[in-house]
């Protein structure tokens, strides 16, 4: 057997033994707080609520913060197939391995194999993590591959062919995941990459057919933002000037109606690419020092740099960020390592380097398989909502959360969860309401409660973070 058969053998292996295995652990992990479990909670009670159009973050509470394709996809889910976290998931699941195969077929005219940038993308750390998380990001991702790489089929090609039209089906989607962001992101590399060569830059824009697709954008998006307005008057300022502008460019934004801001050290971001892109982004690097001024000769090439780099770049400036904007710079980043791996000569260094993260991610996941004990440790309160289901009570009683509820135990609970956050005085009328109520509170919380409760309690269970009691009158 040839060493390239060799190697094409060991990347399909590979690939496959991933997604399989990630698809496991993708129902295995209880659904994580805070940010994890307040999309899935969002998704379900748009599903049991049948609002499809204004998003909510609990019962008649409007969530401005987001747009909803993330959130369709997942109530959909819950429509089809039940609600657990592996349906919550599955959305972001599919979206990672529709990525693999279009990136498979957008290289497959190339020498290389289809099954090279798919092993990049299963093998950075940060395309993993993703591939099965609750969360906007994964279709933010997608849609700017969408609309990247279907700017680069239509400037390419002198025939119309569908991707001149999935270029604004992108932009609609992309509008539609995460808002404007998508024109930031997807605007400027184009720019820029168009500005190499000047006497070209009208002509290659007018291969795509503006006029219907903008119309298509428009189709896609606008309906929802109009309705979501007419709806819950206040969401396109909020969602607008306040996520799009304040959360990037003010430090420690106060106006953040479902968190706090994070406030992090410039150009974070760059430590989040050397940390969250391994191997690959090295790799990258390493090429780009050895061409030197050589490397934007290669127009493709040129087309790939500015649409990995811009997305951290644009980062470097604010301090709210996450590790989870890099995301959509993996794609190029795969592409690029696709065009370059036939005359890559440390292929071998290469797939043991890549193989590092998964092969932990092997071990971590069989462990989980093998037994439960690590769910005590987990920032979830799925096994103490599970314990309260196990001994259930009279008349299904809603569980009282000391001070703020978590969104995992809304989740767990489908929504029969009060809190005392705004109120921690009303604990005495809960509690007068009904002779038995299980009562979950965070360890540091527990304090809240009045010391003449504290001997009518009895400990049912408890995680590291929280503890789940029952009170008996």
């Amino acid at each position: 057997m040839t060493e390239k058969k060799t190697t094409v053998n060991y990347m399909l292996i590979a690939v496959l033994s991933i997604v399989v295995f990630r698809f496991i652990i993708t129902g295995a992990i209880p659904l994580l707080d805070k940010t994890e479990a307040r999309y899935a909670e969002i998704s379900r009670l748009m599903q049991e609520t049948g609002e499809w159009v204004v998003l909510q973050i609990d019962y008649n509470e409007p969530f401005w913060a987001k747009p909803p394709l993330s959130t369709w996809m997942s109530a959909m889910s819950f429509e089809l197939f039940g609600v657990n976290e592996l349906t919550a998931r599955l959305p972001s699941f599919l979206l990672g391995v529709a990525m693999l195969f279009i990136l498979g077929y957008f290289v497959k005219k190339t020498k290389v194999s289809p099954l090279v940038p798919a092993l990049v993308l299963v093998t950075t750390p940060e395309f993993l993590i993703h591939m099965g998380v609750v969360s906007t990001d994964s279709a933010l991702c997608f849609s700017v591959m969408l609309i990247m790489l279907s700017f680069w089929k239509s400037i390419t090609s002198d025939k119309k062919t569908i991707w001149n039209y999935l270029f604004f089906v992108g932009l609609g989607l992309g509008f539609l995941a995460k808002g404007p962001l998508v024109l930031v992101l997807t605007g400027a590399p184009v720019f820029f990459w168009l500005l190499l060569d000047r006497k070209t830059f009208f002509s290659n824009l007018a291969k795509l057919p503006w006029i219907v697709g903008l119309l298509v954008t428009v189709v896609i998006a606008l309906p929802w933002y109009l309705l979501t307005e007419q709806r819950s008057p206040g969401f396109i300022d909020y969602f607008i000037v306040g996520e799009h502008f304040n959360r990037f460019l003010k430090p420690g934004w106060s106006g953040d109606l479902y968190g706090q801001p994070k406030t992090q050290p410039l150009g974070l971001i760059w430590v989040f690419m050397l940390s969250f892109c391994l191997p690959w982004f090295y790799i990258v690097l390493a090429k780009i020092v050895k061409l030197k001024k050589r490397i934007l000769d290669d127009k493709y090439v040129a087309f790939l740099l500015f649409w990995l780099f811009w997305t951290p770049i644009f980062f470097t400036i604010s301090k709210n960020i996450l590790h989870t904007y890099i995301l959509p710079s993996t794609v190029p980043m795969a592409l690029l390592i696709a065009h370059w791996w036939p005359e890559y000569k440390h292929k071998k260094k290469a797939l043991i380097a890549c193989s590092i993260f998964p092969i932990l991610v092997f071990i971590a996941g069989a462990g989980l398989l093998v037994t439960d004990q690590w769910k005590v440790y987990m920032n979830s309160d799925k096994l103490l909502v599970a314990k309260s289901e196990e001994l259930k009570i009279d008349k299904n009683p809603p569980i009282l959360y000391l001070d703020s509820k978590t969104y995992s135990s809304q989740f767990y609970n489908k929504g029969n969860v009060i809190d005392t956050r705004d109120e921690p005085t009303k604990i005495d009328s809960i509690l007068e309401a009904y002779d038995k109520l299980y009562i979950l509170s965070d360890k540091r919380e527990f304090y809240l409660l009045p010391k003449k409760y504290v001997s009518k309690l009895q400990v049912i269970d408890t995680t590291k973070k929280a503890r789940l009691y029952l009170y008996n009158k």
